[in-house]
């Protein structure tokens, strides 16, 4: 017997619209993150050592938390394109998901 697909169309939508969100919301984090570097440094040059430490920790966060945004929003683009190959019945898109 034939395995058929469903998809509430709008929901998944919605999930891929979520992720668009996250992923720039995240983006928006890193900009933040690097301001606070940026701010953390130069309070470290006129003497608040500590400050340096802090700066060098938000460093290696930034990067992770821009993959993670780059994630979000190339998860949002295929989800749409699952979608949109669902409408249109071209199995193609569903290769992304598949194990």
């Amino acid at each position: 017997m034939a395995q058929e697909v469903y998809m509430d169309v709008p929901a998944v939508q919605k999930i891929a619209s979520n992720f668009g969100k996250f992923g720039q919301t995240l983006k928006r984090i890193a900009k933040g993150l690097e301001t606070a570097i940026m701010v953390l440094k130069a309070t470290a040059f006129v003497g608040m050592i500590g400050n340096l430490a802090v700066a060098s920790y938000l460093e290696r966060i930034k990067p992770r938390v821009e993959k993670l945004a780059e994630d979000m929003i190339e998860l949002q683009h295929d989800v749409n394109a699952a979608v949109k190959h669902y409408q249109t019945g071209d199995l193609s898109g569903s290769a992304r998901f598949r194990s």
